[in-house]
């Protein structure tokens, strides 16, 4: 067993020290937060347009039981849904549009998005 301290070791020791004075306050980290699955969030937008879950579901071509488990805390939606309630919550028409009349795939009101 060698008792040097190599190149990696000293990072190693460098990071875990930033990382113990952020946990300390003693400094802040750089972080970007893309999009908030709270389960709030997703209740409070599917109140905001009206809509059931099903009917929400319907209209946006998702599972309703899926955004049962999201708005009950139990499942968070996977990035692809993540992306489409972002955009459900800032231009929900564009969505309506693109999916047109039977919800995108055919079959209306059911899709795989998670």
């Amino acid at each position: 067993m060698t008792t040097q301290r190599t190149g990696l070791g000293r990072e190693i020791e460098t990071a875990l020290g930033e990382v113990l004075d952020h946990v300390r306050g003693e400094t802040g980290l750089p972080c970007r937060i893309v999009d908030d699955p709270a389960a709030e969030r997703i209740v409070a937008l599917r109140k905001r347009l009206r809509l059931s879950r099903q009917k929400f579901a319907d209209r946006f071509g998702l599972d309703v039981r899926a955004i049962q488990e999201w708005e009950q805390g139990r499942r968070v939606p996977d990035r692809a849904a993540r992306v489409l309630l972002t955009v459900i919550d800032r231009e929900p028409e564009a969505v309506v549009r693109a999916l047109g009349e039977d919800g995108g795939d055919g079959r209306r009101g059911h899709s795989s998005a998670s």
